[in-house]
């Protein structure tokens, strides 16, 4: 199968080394000091359940030297979306399936509004992942799968082809039936949690522990909920009791890569994130107090730091 993976970084570079070392045609779309080190010294993960070395490995700044893919893996950061789709052009065949591995609830429509409803697929990542230096990724934490699927739930040739790709990968892949619920419960989580790590500065560990961060986490899943159900997503009757529940079994010192984007002077993923929540709740008529206030503390350092 030919991948290309847009943007390669924790989720793209984790995954797509996986893929390309059971033999999967894998190029990375990577830039700068990264694409450099890749290039020159192959792509390395390193991770808690083993590290892994892809060399050499295809890598390149430039799409049209790639041709059509069988599927974009597209995982460029969420304020990149429409010039990674305008850049996926030379990328598109008649099938091409690009599934938005991203944060966050929009991505695939606005993938779609660029490159055609028929491209765009939903895909939820899970893992703690990060560029560590150039060419290196780092993984944090035993977690790692995916979810994707077509957004209108059909089930044919492509998404088998890439389902079966990733399971003999050793991917923790599965092809979903309602994508839609899969990107809304993860957005319920990852939502709250990057909004409260980023704007308490602490660990979800210690955000648990205390009574009054617990209540604003708490708090910030109910909103999130609340407003996935208003926009007709079936979310489970018990999600904000899962959701606390999956909260509590992470490593205590685990924080959402938007709060370490916020220490390193990063710009930040809110608007589509605690943002959207906001946003999308005002479109709903539903009230977010907690997920305000958030995005109100954050908003002055959403565009990282002067430079």
């Amino acid at each position: 199968m030919k991948i290309a993976v847009m943007g390669t970084g924790g989720v793209g570079g984790w995954f797509g080394a996986k893929l390309a070392l059971s033999g999967e045609d894998v190029t990375f779309i990577a830039r700068g000091a990264h694409l450099a080190a890749i290039r020159a010294n192959g792509l390395k993960v390193i991770s808690p359940a083993g590290d892994m070395l892809v060399r050499p490995a295809r890598a390149t700044d430039d799409p049209a030297t790639v041709g059509p893919v069988d599927v974009v893996m597209f995982c460029v950061k969420l304020w990149d979306v429409e010039s990674g789709a305008e850049a996926c052009r030379p990328l598109i065949g008649p099938d091409t399936a690009v599934i938005a591995f991203q944060n966050g609830v929009e991505a695939e429509e606005r993938v779609a509004a660029i490159l055609g409803h028929g491209h765009a697929v939903g895909g939820v990542a899970a893992i703690f992942a990060l560029i560590d230096e150039p060419g290196v990724i780092r993984q944090t934490g035993a977690l790692a799968w995916l979810k994707y699927g077509e957004l209108d739930g059909s089930r044919g040739p492509r998404m088998e082809a890439f389902h079966a790709a990733c399971l003999k990968a050793g991917i923790q892949g599965t092809l979903s039936p309602d994508i839609a619920v899969d990107l809304w419960e993860k957005f319920t989580f990852l939502a709250p949690l990057a909004g409260a790590t980023a704007a308490t500065r602490m660990p979800i560990g210690a955000i648990l522990g205390d009574a009054d961060t617990r209540a604003l986490f708490t708090g910030l899943v109910e909103e999130a909920v609340a407003v996935g159900r208003a926009r007709g997503v079936r979310l489970a009757q018990d999600i904000v009791a899962t959701r606390i529940a999956f909260a509590e079994g992470l490593p205590p010192g685990n924080r959402a890569s938007m709060a370490a984007d916020l220490e390193r002077g990063n710009r930040l993923e809110l608007e589509w994130l605690t943002g959207a929540v906001v946003r999308l709740g005002r479109a709903a008529g539903v009230l977010t107090p907690k997920s305000d206030t958030v995005y109100a503390i954050l908003k002055p350092h959403a565009g990282g730091a002067p430079r």
